[in-house]
């Protein structure tokens, strides 16, 4: 499998970073969709709405992309000499997709206590909340461009 990765490397590439640039995409989007359903009366159609809203990110676009991320760059990291094993960035990058799929599992939680009624969090912490994947998305390209 890994001949096979090695020969067709710029496509599986290209596939990682397309679901890549779509998990992100997600990951901005669903704190912001927070933001603004902290600003709505629970059981108002515009609450059911941001509900409805906010599973369909989640489970059509967010979940499947971070899958097909995770699973190509894990494929490309199983090419011999693709990764340099003892290299920081390298551990930094993947420290942080780890960091990422954790937040992601957080906007899951956050998703099933609105969808309950249940949201305790302001619309302040989700405003915050929102910078985080930034952070980790320019520390991962960083670490896997430039590799300092």
């Amino acid at each position: 499998m890994t001949d096979f990765v090695a020969t067709h490397l710029s496509w599986f590439l290209s596939l990682h970073i397309m679901a890549f640039t779509a998990w992100m995409a997600g990951t901005f989007y669903l704190p912001r969709l927070f933001v603004y359903h902290t600003q709505t009366i629970p059981g108002t159609p515009e609450s059911e709405r941001f509900k409805i809203m906010e599973r369909k990110l989640l489970r059509q676009i967010m979940t499947p992309a971070m899958i097909v991320t995770v699973l190509v760059g894990g494929l490309m990291a199983s090419v011999p000499g693709l990764v340099d094993w003892h290299s920081g960035w390298w551990w930094t990058k993947l420290l942080c997709v780890v960091a990422l799929m954790g937040f992601h599992g957080a906007c899951s939680q956050w998703r099933k206590l609105f969808l309950k009624d249940q949201n305790t969090h302001s619309e302040k912490y989700y405003r915050i909340a929102n910078e985080v994947p930034t952070i980790l998305m320019v520390i991962i390209v960083v670490m896997i461009i430039v590799r300092p």
